[in-house]
């Protein structure tokens, strides 16, 4: 990959101000590239302004949605390769606003593969999402089940992973779609997730709220082995008989139950606080299981992950710990079951 984006390669990332686009940034800048971001608003917090990097790339201002954008970014830049990650990510909102997660997810990936066909982008790289297989009857998923979403968010990440997919088979745009495990790690502002709520509210020292019984299990995936999977699809698409037109799963290998996991980052913490667990089951509109199976990305790449989850938990406690702007006016409600 670092031969690739040697010597300023351009390349273009969505979604770069979320938690795995920054992680991904710092990666493709300190290996050369010269990197492109566009940002729609102007969050308070973003782990791109506070790893520095901000500063470090071309920011193009709008939304991906907006007619132009795209393709005057990939113009004006000469932007070889992208990677699309922008997108609606939380569960709850999209079920409190379907149609603005809708745009998002799905016309704001159509969009931006339409520019890449018509600009000719050498290699794509889509963000789905393993919520896209919905809920399977067999575990692990694995990237030849059919797709199965039932709730809005994981039809738009279906969706999506569709949408991309056609372009290879149809117009033979070079593109290959991710999809993950849940991600976490440093620089996560999506506080109704499990990991940054729970880190947050141990670090000041209140009790985190768990709105399942703690039963729910889940793939943790760390946020620069979830970069490093990236980078490794990347490189397979310079061949693009070995992954164009593929879906490509990472995860952490195994899933673990969410009180487990939260009981883990309090005790990561050292503030003594335990869980306040205030559910029955599994939340509505969420999945009781999820687990990947990342043996066909191990098998074209030898990707693997290589952070367990105590100590991507530990890193990721040490960087909220190094960054306390981020735990001030934490309001800690109710967590999500993942």
């Amino acid at each position: 990959m670092a031969a690739v984006v040697r010597d300023g390669h351009p390349t273009l990332v969505t979604g770069a101000y979320g938690l795995v686009g920054a992680w991904l940034v710092r990666e493709l800048v300190d290996a050369g590239a010269r990197v492109c971001v566009v940002r729609r608003d102007r969050p308070a917090l973003s782990a791109l302004v506070a790893m520095g990097l901000e500063a470090r790339v071309d920011v193009v201002d709008g939304d991906i949605c907006a007619d132009g954008l795209v393709a005057r970014a990939l113009a004006e830049y000469e932007v070889e390769s992208v990677f699309h990650l922008a997108a609606q990510t939380i569960v709850g909102t999209a079920h409190r606003a379907p149609v603005a997660t809708f745009e998002t997810n799905i016309r704001g990936t159509w969009t931006v593969l339409e520019a890449c066909r018509r600009y000719r982008v050498g290699r794509v790289i889509v963000a789905s999402s393993d919520k896209a297989y919905g809920d399977q009857p067999q575990l692990p998923y694995r990237e030849d089940a059919p797709l199965r979403p039932r709730h809005p968010y994981e039809v738009s990440k279906a969706a999506a992973d569709l949408l991309a997919r056609s372009y290879w088979h149809t117009w033979r745009l070079p593109v290959a779609v991710t999809r993950l495990a849940n991600v976490y790690g440093g620089g996560d502002i999506n506080r109704s997730r499990l990991v940054p709520e729970v880190v947050t509210a141990a670090l000041i020292g209140q009790a985190p709220v768990i709105r399942s019984d703690g039963t729910p299990e889940r793939d943790f995936l760390y946020v620069e082995d979830a970069v490093a999977a990236y980078m490794a699809i990347f490189e397979a698409l310079l061949d693009e008989r070995l992954a164009a037109g593929e879906a490509f799963n990472a995860g952490g290998g195994r899933p673990h139950r969410v009180s487990d996991v939260a009981e883990l980052i309090c005790r990561l913490a050292g503030t003594g606080v335990g869980l306040d667990v205030r559910g029955s089951g599994t939340p509505a509109g969420e999945i009781d299981r999820q687990w990947v199976d990342y043996s066909k990305l191990h098998a074209l790449t030898r990707w693997e992950p290589r952070t367990g989850l105590e100590e991507g938990l530990r890193r990721t406690v040490a960087w909220y710990r190094e960054h306390p702007e981020w735990l001030a006016g934490s309001s800690h409600s109710e967590v999500s079951a993942a």
